[in-house]
């Protein structure tokens, strides 16, 4: 009978179609683990980029002596917060323009540093100061090395008076700093009037000091020299010359978030506390600037009771 015969025949082709359909299947998963697994380096590949990327960012924005932000950072981010405040001049704000404050801070003192502990003991003591002094500012602030022993701070959202609170913190931070003891015995008692070393301030404020970044340096410089012609440890703001024009007319003196400041999330407080050491001397300076002695509450209480605040 044929189909015996015809069945025989189908079943001998078969095995060649077989065999051939089971080793094309095995090269088709060969092939498919081949591409999972590039494509599973690829994205190890991209992740480690990615990460060299951050790291270099990191570092091209980072000083490495004192782990802040470099005067680079600095000057992205003043021109970006102008570019803001600009910005908040042509759109519809009940409370007016975007105030905008920038801290100009020199430490003086570290050349006795250096002479006692040696530079390498010093810088680590600048870093560990700088790492202070950012922590007493708020999230929405930048703090960095703007060069030696000077520090750049821009306040968004901060007009004068924030702006004074802030200076005054960091004068009487860096003054009460607890300085870095590298000695295996009992630590000393911290002197009774400081660590030795003072900061001077001077403060600029957009728009009343200018409207361009060069501009607001230059008056925070010149704030800067005035604090230190008057033997630092304290702050300055000086004068424009002329009144400037308003960024917006018909607007008050700024948002309410800047006249209250103290109340945001992460802002300053007040110092309380009877322990001389965290408390600030009674100030024998003007009320204008922030003396040896002046505590951060001080004025905030000029500001408060309407006092003149530079």
């Amino acid at each position: 009978m044929p189909t015996p015969l015809l069945v025989q025949a189908l079943a001998a082709l078969s095995v060649p179609a077989l065999a051939g359909t089971a080793v094309l299947g095995l090269r088709l998963r060969r092939t498919g683990e081949q591409a999972a697994g590039r494509e599973a380096r690829l994205h190890e590949r991209v992740a480690e980029l990615e990460g060299r990327c951050a790291e270099l960012e990191r570092t091209a924005s980072c000083d490495p002596l004192t782990g802040v932000w470099n005067y680079r950072h600095l000057q992205l981010t003043l021109d970006r917060e102008i570019e803001r405040a600009r910005r908040a001049e042509h759109s519809d704000q009940q409370d007016g323009p975007r105030p905008l404050a920038v801290l100009l801070l020199e430490i003086a003192g570290f050349d006795a540093v250096v002479a006692e502990h040696g530079r390498g003991r010093a810088s680590a003591i600048l870093r560990d100061l700088a790492q202070r002094l950012a922590m007493e500012i708020r999230r929405a602030d930048t703090l960095g090395r703007y060069s030696g022993e000077e520090f750049l701070v821009v306040l968004p959202d901060t007009g004068a008076e924030g702006a004074a609170q802030v200076a005054e913190r960091l004068v009487w931070s860096v003054r009460r700093h607890l300085l870095l003891d590298w000695s295996s015995g009992p630590r000393e008692p911290r002197p009774a009037h400081g660590n030795g070393l003072t900061a001077a301030v001077g403060v600029a404020v957009l728009p009343e000091d200018g409207t361009h970044a060069a501009v607001l340096l230059r008056a925070a410089d010149r704030a800067l020299a005035e604090a230190r012609a008057a033997g630092g440890d304290c702050w300055r703001r000086t004068r424009p010359p002329h009144p400037p024009e308003p960024l917006t007319s018909g607007t008050d003196n700024g948002p309410a978030a800047e006249r209250d400041r103290s109340g945001k999330p992460g802002s300053l407080s007040p110092c309380v506390g009877g322990d001389p050491l965290t408390k600030p001397a009674i100030s024998q300076t003007p009320a204008t600037a922030a003396g040896p002695g002046d505590g951060p509450s001080q004025s905030s209480d000029r500001a408060r009771t309407g006092e003149n605040v530079p």
